[in-house]
């Protein structure tokens, strides 16, 4: 679930016969932060539903424990939905195959270490390592990233379907850019990127060091990212040190 506002008909009415299930998935897409309690006036306006249909939905999500109420009527997500997400195969196993090596680059660098999956046209954020005084970021655990401007996300890119690339690229700023970056991926298995900070506090930039995680097929089962503050430091050691966890993630996940 990205967060994306929900396009709501005029009419403000959900869309006719649009199925229970899809509904109630609006109204779990609604939560965008880790933690966040949404009153239900703001649950219905980011579901794009009317408030007595999302009463009605979120009363059963409720009952199931796919949501929580809070004493003071908000709604938050429920620990039912932690236990069913922890065995996806995609990023649970991932996950396990991954933790040891993270947690070495984590030691030694002092910074965030991150672990997505692609999943369509976006990459899914499966885990995350920060150190306390690492500069803060925006990245949650179940979050979604864009694949272009991001160096995770032009990791799992590189390695995705020839359809998804092409639609990516269509939608970059600088096409040209990204392609070398993805040929950077494809021969040397790592790539190193630049993005600008989006917290108003901290570094202006942020580097990112990137590498795809692949099976003996060369599909890409995830990509594994180090994000630190960009200090115009060489980054030959962070490259390194990313290309050899994911090699070793490659191999301890299998086939």
């Amino acid at each position: 679930m990205s967060g994306t506002p929900v396009q709501v008909p005029r009419s403000g009415r959900p869309l006719r016969g649009e199925p229970v299930l899809e509904r109630a998935f609006r109204v779990l897409g609604a939560f965008t932060e880790a933690g966040e309690g949404l009153a239900l006036h703001t649950l219905a306006a980011r579901a794009g539903l009317p408030k007595s249909t999302t009463s009605r939905i979120a009363a059963q999500l409720t009952d199931l424990g796919a949501l929580e109420r809070l004493d003071n009527g908000d709604f938050v997500v429920g620990l039912q939905l932690l236990e069913i997400a922890s065995l996806a195969p995609r990023g649970h196993g991932l996950r396990a195959a991954a933790l040891p090596f993270m947690q070495d680059l984590h030691r030694v660098t002092g910074q965030h270490i991150l672990l997505a999956v692609r999943d369509g046209d976006e990459a899914v954020l499966v885990e995350r390592l920060s150190a306390r005084g690492a500069t803060a970021v925006k990245y949650r655990v179940g979050g979604r990233l864009p694949l272009i401007g991001t160096g995770i996300g032009i990791a799992l890119l590189a390695h995705a379907p020839g359809r998804i690339r092409k639609e990516a690229l269509a939608g970059a700023d600088d096409a040209a850019c990204v392609r070398r970056l993805l040929a950077t991926v494809r021969t040397d298995g790592v790539c190193a990127v630049t993005v600008p900070n989006p917290l108003r506090s901290g570094p202006t930039a942020m580097s990112t060091v990137a590498a795809p995680i692949l099976n003996r097929r060369g599909d890409a089962l995830g990509a594994l990212s180090l994000v630190a503050p960009d200090e115009g430091a060489p980054r030959t050691a962070a490259v390194t040190a990313l290309r050899r966890a994911s090699l070793a993630i490659s191999r301890a996940a299998g086939p």
